[in-house]
């Protein structure tokens, strides 16, 4: 059961989506909410002298009321998703690196998908996928997501991070009403998928109690991203559970192809792990 949500809240129109879909989680599992303002630092020009004081008091004040802006909108969102138990955090300095700290005593973390009209942080979604080492259900920027997880299309290919996204979906996985298993059959995981693709991970469900339907194999020249979105369509999906591929240089994020193509492209919630 998901005991304990991490909701990151930023300045974007769009941020209480996710805590809107925290609450629904938060009535099903009794889950506490932790919402997570994280501040930019306060930044003082070198060479500053005799305005440094009066720049470091505006500077101070604006944080206070980007806090405060943050807050109400929690305490907003709160109120609106009938959520009985929250906490409210604030912490300073790169939000990646403080969503990472707090996330390692959360059991799922929700965030938003990029918004290409209003995101100034666009490399948010990616990073926390990398860093935080817990699974991130990604919430759409658009649409309106009436049932999450009746029905859950799992993208499988035998890998690492497939495997760890399963077991972190698994509170999900067992209440929903249909799981499809979608064997991608990417050329150097495919001899790993077994003589019948998708039957061995369908196995290890059944004794999890989960009833799967095992779907087609995507064959090994299709562009996975996009065929995972096309029968997450075609199955009516309201959740897509995958592992998240890629690595972080530095600050530089590099992603797989196809987490790369759903993380853009999706239409309704996607849980990644990785």
């Amino acid at each position: 059961m998901y005991k304990t949500l991490l909701v990151p809240i930023d300045p974007r129109p769009r941020s209480l989506r996710s805590l809107a879909i925290a609450g629904r989680i938060a009535q099903q599992c009794d889950s506490h909410v932790v919402g997570l303002y994280v501040k930019p630092s306060m930044y003082l020009p070198a060479g500053l002298e005799g305005g440094a004081e009066l720049l470091a008091d505006v500077q101070r004040k604006t944080l206070e009321e980007l806090v405060a802006q943050a807050r109400a909108r929690f305490d907003a969102g709160v109120l609106a998703a009938d959520i009985t138990r929250s906490e409210w955090r604030t912490a300073e300095g790169d939000i990646a690196t403080a969503v990472a700290l707090h996330a390692r005593y959360a059991d799922l973390v929700l965030v938003n998908q990029t918004d290409p009209d209003a995101d100034t942080r666009t490399d948010f979604a990616d990073a926390v996928l990398m860093w935080i080492g817990r699974p991130v259900l990604v919430v759409p920027y658009a649409g309106e997501f009436k049932s999450l997880a009746d029905t859950v299309l799992l993208a499988w290919n035998a890998s690492r991070e497939a495997a760890r996204a399963v077991t972190d979906a698994l509170p999900f996985l067992q209440r929903a009403r249909r799981v499809v298993v979608l064997s991608v059959a990417a050329r150097p995981a495919a001899a790993a998928l077994g003589a019948t693709p998708g039957a061995d991970i369908a196995l290890y469900l059944a004794r999890h109690g989960v009833a799967t339907e095992v779907a087609p194999t995507v064959a090994a020249d299709v562009d996975p991203g996009n065929e995972i979105l096309s029968r997450a369509a075609d199955y009516g999906a309201d959740l897509i559970v995958m592992g998240a591929y890629g690595h972080s240089r530095a600050r530089e994020i590099v992603l797989g192809g196809a987490t790369r193509t759903v993380l853009h492209s999706m239409t309704v919630p996607v849980l990644m792990s990785h």
